[in-house]
């Protein structure tokens, strides 16, 4: 049996075992997917968390869970503590580039022998932004790399990682966190990183102005840029913005023409 059909088994295990109709939550806890795996005799990886993070960035919850859904509503995969999640039904809104948005070329800065050798995922999406200043040029603010793939805990949620970590200044002097979450690949951003990115600035960053970021790999090399806001408890995008690295020949006086006469967000 495939990875992913394994994993389907064993979640859809889990959830049908506990729903009800009119649920809009099912939780469960890591050992659980142990005894659920024994009893359908599937074989699991020695990183039970690969079953989590393929249903929040990879492949969509099985057909069974999808349908326990109404209309414009999802299921998504959120932790509650130490080794403990719940499934929660929220209003469908995917974090995916917008096809419509024009494209900002940048000349390319990164280093040839990083561009050589990177690849299309999340370290080499990182690079890019970091010797690009591209978080500067899509924030507005001046910002500096802190840390890499910080991992840490938060009340009530356990354990969580984030990309990276840009702090920032802008002209008045106020003070910026910029968790970072990147995706390259198929992978997919999922609001779930960026509820744990606004807990994290809460928990850890108090005096900071908190400004989640997410990067994502545009099928063309482009980068699709995203910030977001939260408010009632919910996640949104606030700004999106699409830019391409290329050769500073490529960035014509038609291309500089066209920048000068778009209005500022």
């Amino acid at each position: 049996m495939k990875r992913t059909n394994r994993y389907a088994a064993i979640i859809e295990r889990i959830f049908t075992s506990k729903f009800k109709s009119g649920v809009k939550q099912v939780d469960f806890e890591r050992g659980e997917i142990e005894t659920v795996a024994r009893q359908l005799r599937i074989k699991l990886p020695k990183n039970l968390g690969d079953l989590i993070y393929s249903f929040r960035y990879r492949a969509d919850l099985p057909e069974q869970i999808r349908s326990a859904a109404g209309q414009g509503e999802t299921w998504i995969i959120r932790p509650t503590g130490k080794a403990r999640y719940r499934l929660v039904l929220v209003a469908d809104k995917p974090i995916q580039p917008n096809a419509n948005l024009a494209i900002t070329k940048v000349p390319d800065a990164t280093p040839g022998i990083v561009t050589k050798y990177a690849f299309n995922d999340e370290q080499a999406l990182l690079a890019r932004l970091r010797y690009n200043r591209l978080v500067d040029i899509f924030t507005g603010v001046t910002c500096y790399s802190l840390q890499n793939h910080l991992r840490t805990t938060v009340p009530e949620m356990g354990q969580v990682e984030t990309d990276e970590l840009y702090v920032g200044v802008d002209k008045k002097g106020s003070h910026y966190i910029f968790p970072i979450q990147a995706k390259g690949g198929t992978d997919k951003l999922n609001v779930v990183q960026i509820e744990q990115d606004f807990a994290v600035c809460a928990h850890k960053f108090l005096g900071l102005i908190c400004r989640p970021i997410g990067a994502q790999f545009m099928e063309g090399g482009e980068i699709a840029l995203f910030e977001f806001e939260e408010s009632n408890g919910s996640v949104s995008i606030s700004s999106e913005k699409h830019y391409k690295l290329v050769p500073p020949e490529a960035v014509t006086d038609a291309d500089l023409k066209n920048y000068q006469q778009r209005t500022s967000d």
